[in-house]
């Protein structure tokens, strides 16, 4: 369990965020998205213990400990946007030190490794690793703990094919096992694959709250469509106003946005009107579409 009760946090007369409230229950996924300096890693270190909000308070775990007490850190595993590690030691050896500082059973060491995919590299220096390398140890180390909270920050940067599987597969696994996880993410398909619910947090508010099923109507009705004509009659033009919003005509392209069965129509009666179709090119919503329609320039 993850809860935010009316957090804010101010850095002087800046506010990274304004009393914020939600949870995340047990064996729930939710994403946490916006644009740059939004608040998603202050809220994540929020949750971590590693800041104290100026208000309100940050409850984690089944006993609803605060973050900021010692006693809560047993019920997080932590993995910040950049991770590092000291590069004289063994990736084996960094498990194997945070797999007797989390208290983990012996044997968890070699399955993490296994699960981040680094058993090839595992006796090599980690001064010898790539950074995507170094993210997938951090993935290993944050799947040591069967912890009740799992909060990723910004979990797919750096990572290769291989490194986007394994983080899938602890997110998907820490779900399983009802623990409930909180992540960062600029990246639309890691949102759709992997949240039950996604936050937009914008200026340090909670813009919008969107179930699964929402974010896909949203991100549908914001598809763009882009058709390149010969020329655009004014009574073509009122004619897609009345199947799409916001049409514009500079000359040479007519562009809507919609969803794909208003972009369908709006093809469809650009083709009856024997206007010259030289060539369209359509585009599904986005994370910054969202944006957009909050009045938020991403």
């Amino acid at each position: 369990m993850i809860v935010f009760r009316r957090v804010s946090q101010w850095y002087g007369k800046h506010p990274a965020l304004r009393e914020l409230s939600f949870a995340v229950h047990p064996g729930e996924v939710v994403a946490l998205v916006g644009p740059n300096g939004s608040g998603k890693t202050t809220s994540l270190k929020a949750a971590a213990g590693l800041l104290r909000p100026t208000s309100g308070e940050v409850l984690l775990g089944k006993e609803e400990l605060p973050a900021h007490l010692p006693a809560s850190r047993r019920t997080i595993s932590f993995l910040p946007q950049r991770v590092s590690f000291p590069g004289a030691l063994t990736g084996k050896e960094v498990v194997e030190f945070y797999r007797r500082l989390r208290s983990s059973p012996p044997g968890r060491g070699g399955e993490v490794l296994k699960l981040a995919a680094l058993n090839g590299a595992s006796g090599r220096m980690v001064s010898t690793y790539s950074g995507g390398m170094v993210q997938r140890l951090g993935l290993a180390v944050a799947a040591l703990p069967e912890a009740e909270v799992l909060l990723l920050d910004e979990p797919t940067a750096s990572l290769d094919a291989p490194g986007m599987q394994a983080m899938r597969a602890l997110i998907t696994g820490a779900r399983e096992k009802g623990s409930a996880v909180l992540f960062t993410s600029h990246q639309l398909e890691d949102v759709r694959q992997l949240a039950d619910r996604v936050l937009i947090l914008v200026g340090g508010n909670l813009s919008a709250e969107l179930t699964h099923r929402e974010l896909e109507s949203r991100l549908a009705r914001n598809g763009s469509l882009r058709l390149e004509l010969d020329r655009c009659p004014a009574e073509l033009l009122a004619r897609v106003e009345a199947l799409a919003a916001a049409p514009g005509w500079d000359g040479r392209f007519l562009a809507v946005r919609g969803s794909p069965e208003e972009r369908a129509r709006v093809v469809e009666a650009v083709r009856v009107t024997g206007v010259e179709l030289r060539g369209l090119s359509s585009t599904e919503g986005g994370l910054e579409s969202l944006y957009r329609e909050l009045g938020v320039d991403a």
